[in-house]
């Protein structure tokens, strides 16, 4: 019986340290037929303004797609976002900022896909 405190604190001890890894929110974007040149260029320039808006974003890289694979499905955008743990993730998701920005991109965009995960050496 004394094995279940113990068992206890080591998840603890585990989940604890699990969400006080770094994150990387990775986004990729395909966006409507109709939308223009400059409709995308908006959505390009809000996205990396983010960065500057929301204290928690680490780092923001992004390019368009340039494989030679044909694999991409539509995709054009990639976003690779860094935080420091999912706590900043999760204000980053909350952040007005990040939310007008939404609103920004949705009648641009078609599709969407989003991959968060904590990086592995």
């Amino acid at each position: 019986m004394r094995l279940l405190p113990i068992l206890a604190v080591l998840l603890m001890t585990a989940t604890i340290s699990l969400a006080d890894e770094p994150i990387r929110h990775v986004v990729s974007f395909k966006f409507k037929k109709e939308a223009t040149p400059e409709d995308v260029k908006k959505v390009e320039e809000a996205f990396v303004a983010l960065k500057t808006k929301i204290p928690q974003v680490q780092s923001l890289e992004w390019g368009t797609n340039m494989s030679a694979e044909n694999l991409d499905k539509g995709f054009t955008h990639m976003w690779v976002l860094s935080f420091a743990d999912t706590a900043a993730r999760q204000i980053y998701l909350d952040h007005p900022e990040h939310q007008a920005f939404v609103k920004l991109l949705k009648p641009s965009l078609e599709d969407a896909f989003v991959v968060d995960f904590q990086p592995k050496k």
